[in-house]
């Protein structure tokens, strides 16, 4: 073994192909490989999301319209079969509250809680929500249960 065969370890140096902005030395000076002019050729250039090198961009190309109500609230909905299941599963007790429905994973604990009619109830179940549908709040009386209106 001489000075002159000595080499690093297998992997242990990561090197580049292109080493840029070096000089004419390295042979790719002048420019450095980004050609010349342009935005792309320049210090600190980034594209913003959406550019389309100066073309009218997508989003404004589109015509907007409809309406959006800002005071809007959205209601998770829980239907009375839902209820009804969890209630023979044993599940539920005859007072169902929103944190129970929550604890049960049905809505989450930011969400609105709107009771809906489909499917049947046969258990007389106390229930505690944001809201009612006529058919739910009917179909609940109807068994003999109270809603209550948070």
């Amino acid at each position: 073994m001489g000075l002159h065969n000595l080499k690093p370890a297998e992997g242990s140096v990561k090197r580049s192909s292109k080493i840029i902005g070096r000089g004419q030395g390295s042979g790719k000076g002048g420019t450095a490989t980004r050609g010349h002019k342009g935005a792309k050729s320049r210090s600190g250039y980034s594209k913003k999301v959406g550019f389309e090198g100066g073309q009218m961009p997508l989003q404004r190309r589109v015509p907007k319209f409809g309406f959006t109500n800002i005071n809007r609230k959205e209601y998770a909905g829980v239907n009375l079969d839902v209820i009804q299941a969890y209630h023979d599963a044993g599940r539920f007790s005859d007072t169902i509250t929103i944190e129970d429905l929550i604890a049960e994973r049905l809505v989450s604990k930011n969400d609105l809680v709107k009771v809906l009619g489909r499917g049947e109830l046969k258990a007389s179940v106390n229930i505690t929500a944001h809201k009612f549908t006529s058919t739910a709040k009917s179909a609940i009386e109807a068994v003999g249960g109270k809603t209550q209106t948070v």
